[in-house]
């Protein structure tokens, strides 16, 4: 009976992986960057596989997040005719902060002007299930219950941010594991290239040269390390201070283009609002998303050229100019959303009579949720501009041109940290967008699916492999890293949104309420009186204090257990050094 269970469950195992999302093509990728073994490296190398099983991971997240703000948002008001329900609305109340003007374009429209709404998420798109301001229902009478839609709409949005963190802690403790158990000296590396890093399993001639081109360029990073070691420890102390001077300089020059950039984006978000009021289309629906992806564009080159005058090893170079791309894309985000704001929170005359800028943002939401819009719908355009107007020509050039700037410039690489920085930008504007932009998470769906084929097509055709090659036991635990610190920064806006900015009073769920977080206070205060003190009883100092010395002691547990399994894998590694 056991073994027939057994059986059972790897048939069902078997029948579920066969429904998985691109098994073919990801099994083609596969094929394209298979290793012999874990510290050996494909045609392409194992982090191309990482990159698109990465990739696979997101659509799949975005698909449950818009699934959770489908079912309980935009459901039950779909369904609410047909199930005999009572929609309840906030009605204007007549007050000056209660109106909302249509942006909705009257008369003929001409052609160019619908592509133009459809880009900027304005005009008859802007009152719609897309955005925010849409959702003017304060709950749903159905038969034998009140569905409380402001409630659903906080709580759904506290549950996808939740689940993302526990998603992504899950899956990167995979990668921790195997990075802990593959965590190997500079002696045992040298043995594995040399003596058991060859695929046996090669039969194409091309790709053996390029394997044997991908084990060389191992090598000789290994011995550019040690020479670098050596290098650094038998510095004196004059060298020591010019190269800390150097990078001091350098150091404040990368400071300087941050500050640079992030004023620009500022002060192009702030000309944007006023240019919109003035029915600047161009300027004023699109500027800033040009701005953040030049900036996007420019600081990884420049990154790149100064990290060569610095003198570090090879690996901290990747690490360190990665760094900087990283914080150079997310913080944009973050200037973006503080331009806003400072914008939407200042009157001319102070304090606020609304509580907000209510002249020029009836609905602030749907504006922010508009440039989260306007931002993942940009990124996509220009991911694909660069595949076919970019990469497709420079593959025709290199092969049939014979010049020498044609060779010098070589084939395109598949850089798979800038690309893997590419997609944790869109998900961290989309984490931050669903609030204001409900139906966002469909939307990087989508767009997703097509990048996978874009990027799929683009290394098949376009790429060479990596000078620098990136193993997939670091590329999981890196890509899951940067996609963390995404997270916590998009949580960040969200929080100051829902907990301390005034609700719009025209539009949306939170009418009747001073903030969004204002409905869970009120709501707990109508639940009968025992379930109310065992909320209180949750949100106490007291379980606080309590869940704290519990978790920390639960830390320290496993970080002791991680600790013995390390001396426990080091012992092994001696053993098997004695039986050699």
């Amino acid at each position: 009976t056991r073994r027939t269970l057994r059986r059972l469950r790897e048939d069902a195992q078997e029948w579920l992986s066969s429904l998985q999302l691109w098994r073919g093509d990801i099994h083609l990728i596969e094929e394209l960057s298979s290793p012999a073994l874990f510290w050996s490296t494909g045609m392409f190398g194992t982090g191309i596989l990482s990159y698109f099983s990465f990739l696979r991971f997101l659509v799949m997240l975005n698909l449950v997040i818009f699934l959770l703000m489908f079912s309980f948002v935009i459901l039950p008001i779909i369904i609410a005719p047909y199930a005999s329900g009572n929609v309840t609305y906030n009605l204007d109340d007549g007050s000056v902060c209660s109106v909302y003007p249509s942006s909705a374009r009257r008369g003929l429209v001409i052609f160019h002007e619908h592509i133009t709404d459809l880009l900027s998420g304005g005009g008859f798109l802007e009152q719609t299930y897309l955005f925010y301001g849409y959702y003017k229902v304060d709950s749903i009478q159905f038969p034998k219950v009140t569905y409380n839609l402001p409630l659903a709409y906080l709580l759904v949005t506290v549950a996808y941010l939740f689940l993302s963190l526990i998603w992504i802690v899950k899956r990167s403790a995979t990668g921790f594991k195997r990075n802990l158990v593959q965590d190997e000296d500079r002696f045992q590396s040298f043995c594995n290239k040399i003596f058991a890093g060859w695929d046996f399993c090669i039969t194409n001639e091309n790709a053996a040269r390029l394997k044997r081109s991908s084990l060389l360029y191992e090598l000789k990073t290994d011995l550019e390390e040690e020479r670098i070691k050596r290098k650094i420890a038998g510095r004196t102390r004059k060298e020591k201070c010019r190269i800390y001077v150097i990078r001091l300089i350098l150091n404040i020059f990368v400071i300087a283009a941050l500050a640079a950039c992030f004023y620009s984006i500022y002060r192009a978000t702030v000309f944007s609002q006023k240019a919109q009021m003035k029915k600047v289309i161009v300027q004023g629906n699109y500027l800033p998303s040009i701005v953040i992806t030049l900036a996007n564009f420019i600081t990884p080159l420049l990154f790149s050229v100064i990290i060569n005058y610095e003198d570090y090893s090879p690996a901290f170079e990747i690490r360190f100019t990665l760094m900087r791309c990283v914080f150079m894309r997310l913080t944009s985000i973050g200037v973006l959303l503080f331009s806003l704001w400072s914008q939407i929170t200042k009157c001319k005359e102070e304090p606020c009579v609304c509580g907000y800028n209510h002249v020029l943002y009836s609905c602030w939401e749907t504006r922010v949720g508009q440039e989260m819009y306007k931002l993942t719908i940009f990124d996509f355009i220009i991911i694909a501009a660069v595949t076919i107007f970019v990469e497709f020509p420079r593959k025709l050039i290199v092969n049939h041109c014979d010049c020498g700037l044609a060779k010098w410039w070589g084939q395109q690489e598949f850089a798979i940290p800038q690309n893997v920085l590419e997609i944790v930008y869109g998900q961290t504007i989309c984490w931050i967008g669903t609030f204001y932009c409900p139906l966002l998470p469909a939307i990087c769906t989508i767009k997703y699916f097509f990048i996978f084929y874009i990027k799929k097509v683009s290394l098949i055709n376009n790429c060479r492999p990596a000078t620098r090659p990136f193993r997939a036991s670091s590329s999981n635990f890196f890509f899951l890293g940067v996609l963390l610190i995404g997270l916590t920064l998009a949580c960040l806006p969200v929080a100051v949104s829902v907990g301390q900015i005034q609700c719009s009073q025209a539009c949306g769920p939170f009418v009747n309420y001073t903030t969004s977080w204002e409905v869970l206070p009120r709501t707990v205060s109508q639940l009968p009186t025992g379930v109310r003190r065992f909320l209180f009883a949750l949100s106490s100092e007291a379980f606080a204090v309590s869940f704290f010395v519990i978790t920390c002691l639960a830390m320290f547990y496993v970080i002791a257990l991680a600790g013995a399994h390390k001396r426990v894998i080091n012992q092994l590694r001696e053993q098997l050094a004695m039986v050699s």
